[in-house]
């Protein structure tokens, strides 16, 4: 933990808490490598759904509607949580659920026809809803961790982690893989094997962060508790007092939608349209995500020297290039070097848009903010992903099509990080602290 000083924690927060905290990163990072990513979204194109020009979007469908629950349940989720001081408690409940989920996927390959799509798509929007839920808890405890100028390194460091454990994932399944394809199983058999690793992976690194993090937040008086829906709609009715954190939210829907395609379909399109068979496909998101652990660890540290916005705007650069790559290339060799590009700007990216929630959002009201921005990155999970679906099947399975027009997406969020005035923001989100309490954020 010597990656960081401690003057980048708030004042009695140790060091053994970030490392609680981080693990949480390094715990569900497997899901998404492994399911959302790397092994369950290509079998399930091709292996449950036979490759069927609906596939795709069959798939993209499944994740949106999970994307749609929490989207419309989160800041709830989050206003009861602040209220209740019940960040932890409701992050050992969602955690539960996406194990649960998780390991629940290795009973499809056993079904066939129909049942076998709709079960997957129902357990892939149940798994993927609780891993939400999950990612939107833990983010709200970062403010309580870290002062507003070390933000982005304990966030860095934190998706940095994250990637750790999921190249820990997958490389436990791809070694698995590789034995299974040596003795000529087939994917039904080596899928649900995949899945119940990454379920006891998922657990069991979790319990280093209920060990180890505590809940420091405190209930707010019975007199000041309100409905969760009434708080939320209070939010939203006092947005102009946190119009720069608005702007984000509008520039975090246009590139998360980006970046969502990156994650749920690069397996995909590795397969389908370069030519990729599964263990090469491993091995490739595999490297991705060293990629994007360094590009986290290292812009976390960057970040905080040249601004959280400057450093945002150099990492939607880069995914534009990866989308004009990645059309344009007909070779593996030429889409490594889109991959490996997508690595560093997913990790970057990434911790930016968490570090800069983090330092723009109201220190009283952390888990609804979070909430908030949880809406912003499903509501994008439903337009990048279900777009590209879309495009797919109206273009006759044209991917490349789908993939170039992507990059509007990231076009759309540089120009929404325009207005955004960091000062002004982490003013408006400090105006209710005491002096003595403000931390001086300095222009970004």
């Amino acid at each position: 933990m010597a990656l960081f000083s401690q003057s980048a924690l708030r004042p009695g927060v140790r060091k053994r808490e970030v490392f609680g905290w981080a693990m949480y990163d390094f715990a569900n990072s497997g899901y998404t490598t492994v399911v959302i990513t790397a092994v369950f979204a290509a079998y399930f194109v091709g292996g449950i759904a036979k490759g069927e020009p609906w596939a795709t979007f069959a798939w993209t469908a499944a994740l949106s509607i999970s994307y749609a629950i929490v989207m419309l349940s989160m800041p709830a989720i989050g206003a009861w949580a602040d209220l209740h001081a019940a960040k932890k408690r409701l992050l050992a409940i969602v955690t539960a659920g996406c194990v649960l989920g998780t390991a629940a996927l290795a009973l499809t390959p056993k079904l066939g026809g129909p049942y076998a799509v709709a079960l997957a798509m129902g357990l892939v929007i149940f798994s993927n809803t609780f891993y939400s839920y999950g990612e939107s808890l833990t983010g709200a405890f970062l403010p309580e961790l870290a002062t507003a100028e070390g933000m982005g390194k304990v966030s860095g460091w934190g998706w940095a982690f994250g990637y750790i454990g999921g190249m820990l994932s997958l490389g436990l399944c791809l070694a698995y893989v590789l034995s299974a394809q040596a003795k000529g199983l087939p994917a039904a058999h080596f899928v649900p094997v995949a899945m119940l690793i990454t379920a006891a992976l998922y657990g069991a690194a979790a319990c280093a962060t209920f060990a180890l993090l505590p809940e420091r937040a405190l209930p707010q008086p019975a007199g000041a508790r309100q409905s969760a829906w009434r708080q939320l709609r209070h939010t939203f009715r006092e947005a102009r007092a946190y119009s720069d954190f608005m702007w984000l939210l509008a520039c975090t829907v246009c590139y998360q939608g980006g970046v969502a395609v990156a994650i749920t379909l690069a397996a995909i399109y590795a397969e389908q349209v370069i030519g990729f068979v599964p263990s090469e496909t491993m091995v490739l998101i595999f490297v991705l995500n060293v990629a994007a652990a360094l590009g986290a660890f290292g812009f976390g540290y960057l970040q905080d020297r040249i601004g959280h916005r400057r450093a945002l705007s150099g990492a939607l650069v880069a995914w534009i290039a990866v989308c004009v790559i990645a059309a344009s290339v007909t070779t593996k060799g030429g889409f490594w070097w889109a991959a490996s590009i997508a690595g560093l700007a997913m990790g970057s990216s990434q911790s930016a848009g968490r570090a800069m929630t983090g330092v723009l959002a109201p220190p009283r009201q952390l888990a609804e903010f979070f909430g908030l921005w949880t809406f912003a990155t499903r509501l994008a999970g439903i337009i990048g992903p279900l777009s590209y679906g879309a495009i797919t099947w109206m273009t006759g399975g044209n991917q490349r099509i789908a993939i170039l027009s992507t990059a509007a997406l990231f076009v759309g969020g540089l120009l929404l990080l325009i207005p955004i005035d960091m000062r002004r923001g982490r003013a408006a989100a400090l105006r209710e602290v005491s002096q003595s309490e403000a931390v001086p954020l300095e222009a970004r």
